[in-house]
């Protein structure tokens, strides 16, 4: 049977933004080649030169956009002097006690503090895809009690009460079409798993990076300054005025004396500043941490993983221009060939992918929504 013939079932199309069906390359690739009219189109272009557009577009939008803001808690004493703290391996959860084999294999998460840092798959929902009578059920008491009135189309069960069903009269399974709530991805290939870390990305198959620092804040447990701050005892004379004293202090006396203790911090030292090199995943902090222990928060942009990238319309609009550009390429050595029934090889391909890589990265970078809207507004503006 020819290609052209064969037609993929109507389920394989059932998608949303949110619910989405484009888990892995193949897939983005088979629907990149059907928007350029493949089957009924021969293209010129390989395998491996649509996965490689796909993977420019991944790393092009994880560059700008395709990220999740997300907080560490860290020990000062984990910092390395001289060299700083290394976020991706504080993001991975691994547990470096863990100096024999009898203690990583001990436990249910042997990689982490705790099951929250993990997701489980959900049981497979299965749906009711024509009506059962009660009489089915009448040979047994438990099951005609519990469906007195039958099973109706379309009614939802899970595992558990569908395997009682089918135990009781296995060719009720015809009856019923099992839903699979969730697929994980593995090296770009559609795999099933229960148990995933939601740090880890299954196609890299390594952890997610760290992509910029935000902001840094320094915990203390001891001192004046974890309750009652000097800028909280002015915003209370500037909000409650009179009702703290005889006196207040007005909007103008709090931003000034604000910026001096801004400065004041600055000029002694008692911020840290903070270097972020996305490279090496280091961050360092000025003065560095030596005698003095404490515990920070620090908000960080990680990298979404890949099988949530790959679902984003601008990858495959960019893939897509990617592979009109290399198609029109090709069909340029070709020059005005004229194929069986007279009909000329098209070449417009070239230009008008590059026309709308163009503006697809105009968009990425520059629109009013970047990231067609996957990112943060901008977090300062110079003018």
């Amino acid at each position: 049977m020819s290609l052209a013939c064969e037609i993929t079932p109507l389920s394989a199309f059932l998608s949303t933004n949110l619910n989405n069906k484009i888990e892995t390359y193949d897939r983005l690739g088979d629907r990149i080649k059907r928007s350029l009219g493949f089957p009924l189109v021969s293209l010129e272009i390989h395998t491996d030169q649509l996965r490689e557009n796909i993977q420019i577009a991944v790393e092009y939008f994880t560059k700008y956009a395709g990220y999740t803001r997300e907080y560490l808690i860290f020990d000062s004493s984990l910092y390395e002097t001289n060299k700083g703290i290394r976020l991706d391996l504080l993001y991975t959860l691994a547990n470096t006690d863990l100096d024999s084999n009898a203690k990583k294999v001990a436990g249910t998460n042997p990689l982490g503090p705790g099951p929250e840092f993990y997701a489980k798959t959900p049981e497979s929902i299965f749906t009711a895809t024509s009506s059962i009578l009660s009489s089915t059920f009448a040979s047994s008491t438990a099951l005609s009690a519990t469906f007195s009135d039958g099973i109706d189309q379309f009614e939802l069960f899970d595992k558990t009460l569908y395997s009682t069903v089918t135990a009781f009269n296995s060719s009720l399974s015809a009856s019923f079409k099992e839903n699979t709530r969730k697929t994980l991805a593995f090296e770009g290939t559609s795999s099933e798993a229960t148990t995933f870390q939601n740090v880890y990305d299954y196609d890299i198959m390594d952890y997610r990076k760290v992509m910029a620092v935000t902001d840094f804040e320094e915990g203390s447990n001891n001192g004046i300054n974890t309750l009652f701050t000097l800028e909280q005892t002015l915003a209370q004379q500037t909000y409650f005025s009179y009702a703290m004293g005889n006196y207040g202090f007005d909007l103008v006396s709090w931003y000034t004396l604000k910026n001096w203790i801004d400065t004041r911090e600055k000029v002694l030292a008692l911020r840290k500043d903070l270097q972020f090199d996305e490279r090496s995943q280091y961050l360092k902090i000025y003065p560095q941490p030596r005698n003095t222990r404490f515990y920070g928060v620090v908000s960080c942009y990680l990298e979404r993983p890949i099988r949530d990238v790959i679902k984003e319309q601008w990858v495959y609009e960019y893939a897509l221009a990617l592979s009109m550009i290399t198609i029109g390429r090709v069909r340029g050595k070709f020059g005005s060939v004229n194929l069986l029934g007279g009909g000329a090889l098209n070449s417009d391909m070239l230009g008008e992918g590059s026309t709308k890589k163009a503006e697809l990265e105009q968009k990425l970078l520059e629109g009013a929504s970047p990231g067609m809207g996957d990112t943060d507004p901008a977090l300062f503006i110079v003018g």
